[in-house]
């Protein structure tokens, strides 16, 4: 790779992030369903034949930033539990601790508010950065089994995203449920049909 492709790949990954960013700012002010591309590209301080040649439509940014930041908040999540030896504490305290963090960051919890959270349900449910994420907290109790890790990630995606959108009355209600329903479903040995 030539010096030029790869400050090209630089300043395009810069524009990218310049934009998402703009974008996670209007999500929080406007709210996401209502954000259109001539505002994120006005916020970005780039026209929309720029915008729409990095994003060629709402439902790509959309998925860019859902990626970016699902990646990010996995990162955190991930340092936060490491410590934790028992798979099910693990599991269960890598569930809060999502939760947590997506309720205390602006850019986060403003896919969860009453008109997004439909949009942030339906990219939850598709993103396979989301399901990796998921399944990286399943790895050491289902070993090598990805189909089996797969499967249950996805079910642990949506469970999270519930409680997203239908919180608990506390954290201790929220931790009652998933050690009562959650953990010994995701625990509990796989049916072969």
């Amino acid at each position: 790779m030539s010096s030029g492709t790869w400050l090209r790949d630089e300043r395009t990954d810069l524009a990218a992030e310049r934009i998402l960013d703009a974008a996670a700012e209007l999500f929080v002010e406007r709210g996401v369903a209502t954000t259109g591309m001539a505002e994120v590209a006005k916020a970005a301080g780039c026209s929309r034949a720029t915008l729409y040649r990095y994003f060629e439509n709402r439902r790509a940014l959309h998925l860019a930033f859902v990626h970016r930041e699902a990646r990010r908040l996995g990162e955190r999540v991930t340092g936060l539990v490491a410590g934790i030896e028992d798979p099910r504490e693990r599991i269960t305290a890598a569930i809060l601790a999502s939760v947590r963090e997506v309720r205390a960051t602006p850019t986060l919890a403003a896919w969860f508010g009453l008109g997004d959270a439909g949009i942030a349900s339906e990219l939850a449910g598709t993103s396979e950065v989301i399901e990796v994420l998921g399944a990286s907290f399943l790895a050491d109790a289902w070993g090598g089994d990805d189909r089996e890790i797969s499967s249950r990630a996805r079910w642990l995606v949506r469970v999270i995203v519930s409680l997203l959108t239908v919180p608990g009355a506390d954290d201790a209600d929220e931790r009652a449920m998933i050690e009562q329903f959650v953990i010994p479903v995701l625990m509990a040995p796989a049916h072969r049909v």
